[in-house]
């Protein structure tokens, strides 16, 4: 029996980082960055008005009150994308729109409500300093930064920001496309009559929602039944349009565990026990040079397998470390126990007050969905650990909310 470690190291030197994909921006959404990306020229490029309001020289309002307003001639209107060079003397104003160029001459911005609204003359009824609701050019961005690093996920904030740098494409990892399938006589799809033996399948939905967390692309593979012509027929079709192959079912000790007979000495791919509860029945390796996981068919297995194995292989595989989910450490609000010799990942509900604590469930079963759909954590118990009383710290790995 290999230990997690070993057998995540075997996947993370087996997988390598996608090759980047020049993208247009909004397809580049929830990619990896490749490349930095710097600014050409600073933003805002110029000075501008942060108000609708009016273009002053300062000194001209020093002495503006309500009871003894300041009065200037409006000599014109700069709106937003004004190409025009306009320019003001002392004892002038100019109207001034949000965003708009600020002229020549110009110190301070009065916003409009501190006026008459005026159009040939207005009437100002307080004082600002030079500077006042004005936009300096690079305040937000000096010419030559970079704005966006290599290996930054692009959000939302980073799409705008490359947008606002004059960057229409970018170079980028590629999301990873997985090909999720569950296997199995058994199984049935959602929607359809059960006959007696028979469940809905439910893996393989869950799977493919992970990988999408996980920056990938998922894609579900309609179930195989248990025949080994048919399922070795299938991994080998998916192989075109699969950046790895994620199964659940048929990798144990059975007589029917047809993934492992069909793979047993194919490519690279081998099956281990490993010394983890739930999930010990493994395989992994290189089908045709495609990363192939097997992982248990119990759905708690199949999960706790993905994001301890295949999620760190999609990180890397995206040009980032190769990491779990974000880990915690808590207190544990109940005593718990756990089998000598396993890594147990126990289902449990995590809470913040001044720090955090949590709790496990009631039920541990690696058959029980139920237990996992109402859980927002895996409490990580070592290896030498059989009992650990209430009140100690443990290392929490926060589910996906």
């Amino acid at each position: 029996m290999r230990s997690v470690d070993q057998h995540l190291t075997e996947i993370l030197g087996s997988v390598t980082a996608l090759p980047p994909l020049d993208l247009a921006l909004l397809e580049a959404q929830g990619t990896v960055l490749a490349e930095p990306v710097s600014a050409p020229v600073p933003l805002p490029p110029f000075d501008n008005s942060a108000m609708d309001g009016y273009a002053v020289v300062a000194a001209d309002i020093a002495a503006a009150t309500e009871l003894d307003p300041v009065r200037l001639p409006v000599v014109g209107d700069i709106v937003a994308g004004d190409s025009g060079v306009a320019a003001i003397r002392p004892g002038l104003t100019a109207r001034i729109m949000t965003g708009a160029p600020l002229p020549a001459g110009a110190d301070a911005v009065i916003p409009v409500e501190w006026t008459d609204g005026g159009n040939a003359t207005v009437r100002i009824t307080r004082p600002a300093p030079p500077g006042n609701y004005i936009r300096r050019s690079g305040e937000d961005v000096r010419e030559g930064q970079v704005v966006a690093d290599a290996g930054m996920r692009l959000n939302a904030p980073q799409i705008g920001m490359i947008a606002a740098v004059g960057r229409s494409r970018v170079s980028v990892r590629p999301k990873p496309r997985i090909v999720v399938v569950s296997t199995g006589d058994e199984l049935r799809e959602p929607g359809s009559p059960l006959a007696p033996g028979e469940i809905w399948e439910s893996n393989s939905f869950m799977l493919t929602a992970a990988v999408v967390e996980a920056g990938g692309v998922g894609y579900r593979q309609a179930t195989v039944q248990d025949e080994p012509a048919k399922v070795l027929e299938m991994l080998q079709d998916q192989l075109v349009r699969a950046d790895a192959i994620v199964t659940t079912g048929g990798v144990s000790m059975g007589t029917r565990d047809v993934v492992k007979e069909v793979l047993t000495g194919t490519g690279t791919v081998g099956f281990h026990k490993v010394g983890m509860r739930p999930g010990k029945p493994q395989g992994f390796g290189l089908l045709e040079g495609t990363p192939i996981f097997t992982l248990p068919g119990n759905p708690v297995s199949a999960y706790v397998s993905f994001q301890v194995f295949v999620r760190p292989a999609l990180m890397a595989m995206q040009g980032l470390a190769p990491e779990p989910l974000p880990m915690v450490s808590a207190v544990l609000a109940e005593d718990v126990k756990s089998p000598a010799g396993l890594r147990h990942f126990l289902r449990g509900r995590l809470s913040f007050n001044q720090g955090y604590t949590v709790t496990a469930a009631d039920v541990q079963g690696s058959h029980q969905l139920g237990s996992l759909s109402s859980a927002n954590a895996l409490i990580e118990l070592p290896e030498d650990v059989e009992a650990m009383p209430a009140g100690s710290h443990v290392k929490v790995m926060r589910l996906p909310s």
